[in-house]
C-alpha cells in the first residue's frame, strides 16, 4: 500500500539524515585533528517495483559513508624535526602495540619513554635501520622495525674514508736525499678516528723524486718512526692530472684501513695548496637531534655536528585509498577494495616526498560542515511532516472504519 511505503519511504529518508549529521558532527569535532581526512555521506535510492495495476510503492534511501582519503589536506610548520608532513601521495607506516602495520598521514611523532617514535595516538613510526648488519632498506613489511632515537649512550665512530685534494708545485726542486718525517717537499695532515672515537693525525708528506713523479708518506703524527703507508704518485706532463694512484690505503692505528681518495690531485706550475682535506668518523659525542630529509633518510646528529644516517622511512601506497578501512586513531588499513599495500621510498615511483618540521591540517572544511549541518536538519525535518501525514491520513482512515 502506497500510504505505508510513503511512512517507511520517510523512516528511512530520517535515518539517512541522521547519518548525514553524525558524519557533519565527526568531521566537525577533527577539525584540528592532524591528518584527519573528512567524511562523506553518499545518499543512494531504494526502488520497489511498481505494481501490476499502477500502484506505486515508495523505495526509500539509505547511506553510504566514505573517507576523502586521497585528499591532500595543508601544511604547517613546526618547531620539532620529528612532526612530518607528506606532500603528494603516501602514508607512513605505522605499528600498534600488538605489532600490526597500519596506514596514517597523521605526522606529530614525539619520542617516547624508550626513544621510539610515537604519534598521538599512540601508534609507532616504522623504517629500515641503517646500521651495519642491519640488512638494509627493503620493500616489505619484515624488515620495518621501530624508529628510535635515544641519545642517551655516547657513540664513536672509526673513520673508512676520505678525500684529500691538493696541487703540488711542479716547479719544486726534486728533493735531496731520500724522503722522510722530517726530509719532505711539501706537508700537510688530515684527523681520522680510530676504533674508540680517539682522533689520530695523519701527516701526508710529498717529496719529489723526479719529473712529474712524487712519493707520498703518510705518518701517524704521535708515532713517526715509520709511514703507515708510501705511494709513487705519478702525474701527466700535458695536464698535471695524476695517473696514478687514485686512492691511498691507510691502516689507522687500533681503526678500520681508510680508503683516502687523491683522484683531484694535481701538480701545476703554483705553489703547494690543499683545497679538500675531508675524513669521515667521528669522536665519542651524544645524539643532539635528528635531520630527516625529503627521501625519508633520518640521521643521527651529534654534538660535535656529525650526522650519521640511522633510518629509512618508508610509504606505503594503495591504488583506491578512498576504499581504506578507517581505523580508531586516524589510521588506515588496507584490503581487497583499496588494492594492496606497496612500499616504497618517498619521493620515487609517485610517492609523495616528506616534509619535516612540518605537519598536514584536516581537511575538513568548517564552512561546508555548517551549511550541510543546516541541509541535515531540514531534510530531518521534511521527513518528519511526511511521517505525520501518512500518520494522519492512517487515523482519518481507521475513523471511517470505525
Amino acid at each position: 500500500m502506497g500510504l505505508f511505503s510513503a511512512m517507511n519511504a520517510s523512516i528511512s529518508g530520517m535515518a539517512s539524515q541522521a547519518n548525514l549529521l553524525a558524519t557533519v558532527s565527526e568531521n566537525i569535532s577533527n577539525s584540528n585533528t592532524t591528518g584527519y581526512k573528512q567524511a562523506e555521506t553518499l545518499f543512494r535510492d531504494i526502488v520497489d517495483a511498481m505494481g501490476a495495476t499502477g500502484d506505486y510503492s515508495a523505495g526509500g534511501v539509505n547511506t553510504l559513508t566514505r573517507y576523502n582519503v586521497a585528499e591532500q589536506g595543508g601544511l604547517t610548520g613546526t618547531t620539532s624535526a620529528t612532526d612530518l608532513a607528506i606532500q603528494g601521495n603516501g602514508f607512513f607506516l605505522v605499528n600498534n602495540s600488538n605489532g600490526a602495520t597500519f596506514l596514517s598521514r597523521a605526522g606529530s611523532f614525539v619520542a617516547d619513554g624508550t626513544g621510539n617514535l610515537v604519534n598521538a595516538a599512540g601508534y609507532s613510526l616504522m623504517g629500515y635501520s641503517l646500521a651495519a648488519g642491519a640488512g638494509g632498506i627493503t620493500d616489505s613489511l619484515a624488515g620495518l622495525t621501530a624508529i628510535n632515537i635515544n641519545g642517551a649512550a655516547l657513540v664513536a665512530t672509526a673513520s673508512t674514508s676520505g678525500t684529500f685534494t691538493a696541487n703540488l708545485n711542479s716547479n719544486a726542486t726534486t728533493l735531496g736525499g731520500a724522503p722522510s718525517f722530517t726530509n719532505y717537499t711539501s706537508k700537510s695532515s688530515v684527523v681520522a678516528y680510530d676504533n674508540l672515537g680517539n682522533p689520530v693525525t695523519l701527516d701526508t708528506l710529498f717529496s719529489k723524486t723526479g719529473a712529474n713523479t712524487w712519493q707520498v708518506n703518510v705518518y701517524n703524527d704521535a708515532a713517526p718512526a715509520t709511514p703507515l703507508t708510501t705511494q709513487t704518485l705519478n702525474f701527466n706532463p700535458a695536464n698535471g692530472n695524476l695517473i696514478s694512484p687514485t686512492a691511498l690505503s691507510i691502516a689507522v692505528p687500533n681503526g678500520n684501513t681508510v680508503s683516502l681518495n687523491i683522484a683531484s690531485m694535481t701538480q701545476l706550475a703554483s705553489p703547494f695548496a690543499v683545497t679538500k682535506a675531508t675524513m669521515d668518523g667521528n669522536a665519542p659525542s651524544q645524539v643532539q637531534s635528528v635531520n630527516i630529509t625529503q627521501d625519508g633518510t633520518l640521521s643521527y646528529v651529534y654534538a660535535n655536528g656529525k650526522q650519521v644516517p640511522a633510518y629509512n622511512i618508508p610509504l606505503g601506497s594503495v591504488v583506491s585509498p578512498d576504499h581504506l578501512n578507517n581505523i580508531t586513531g586516524n589510521v588506515f588499513q588496507a584490503n581487497s577494495g583499496s588494492g594492496g599495500l606497496v612500499i616504497g621510498t618517498a619521493g620515487t615511483g609517485g610517492l609523495g616526498t616528506i616534509q619535516s618540521s612540518t605537519l598536514e591540517n584536516s581537511t575538513v572544511d568548517l564552512a561546508t560542515q555548517l551549511t550541510n549541518m543546516i541541509v541535515a536538519q531540514r531534510g530531518y525535518e521534511a521527513n518528519t511532516k511526511v511521517f505525520q501525514a501518512g500518520s494522519d491520513l492512517l487515523a482519518q482512515l481507521e475513523n471511517m472504519l470505525k
